[in-house]
């Protein structure tokens, strides 16, 4: 799973979504990747899908892609690999993820979950989170129907969009 810290660059550089958000151009963000988890037993009966692990990199790549294109520098999450693999879901964590972003010196951290119920519904979740309080300040989830490359990428862009990057209309 990708990791890593992600912090903001120039101001002018982040575009109308999060310049109108609580988030400050010099603030510092702690990624802690797409957490998986399939619900429909399916994965239980016939093992891991090796497509379903490869769209949830491409998912993380999504993520941090859009975030370097609105200005975002990059740095390792390593300090805290050791606990963040010990972690089952770092979005569901009664405050972990808050915790780890915290001792990496972050302001904020970016969390996410995919939870396959079925091959027709997916849901996708991701959180910018406050830290070290936890108050969600841009996230949303969204339902997905097929289980495909194509869908997934329509889900995390409709999240990218409309809940982490969304442009203000008057």
């Amino acid at each position: 799973m990708l990791r890593l810290i992600l912090s903001v660059g120039l101001g002018l550089a982040i575009g109308p979504a999060l310049a109108e958000s609580p988030v400050a151009a010099d603030a510092r963000i702690a990624f802690l990747g797409m957490t998986y988890l399939d619900t429909s037993q399916e994965g239980e009966t016939f093992g891991e899908n090796p497509d379903e692990l490869a769209r949830v990199e491409m998912a993380e790549k999504m993520v941090t892609d859009r975030f370097a294109a609105e200005g975002y520098g990059f740095l390792d999450t390593a300090p805290v690999e050791e606990r963040l693999q010990a972690t089952v879901n770092p979005a569901k964590c009664y405050g972990c993820d808050t915790r780890m972003a915290a001792e990496l010196g972050a302001d904020y951290v970016l969390v996410g979950e995919i939870q396959k119920v079925s091959n027709l519904i997916l849901a996708i979740n991701l959180q910018l989170r406050a830290v070290p309080s936890g108050e969600m300040v841009a996230g949303r989830s969204v339902e997905i129907r097929s289980n495909t490359d194509d869908s997934w990428a329509r889900g995390i862009r409709y999240l990218l969009d409309n809940a982490i990057f969304r442009e203000e209309t008057e």
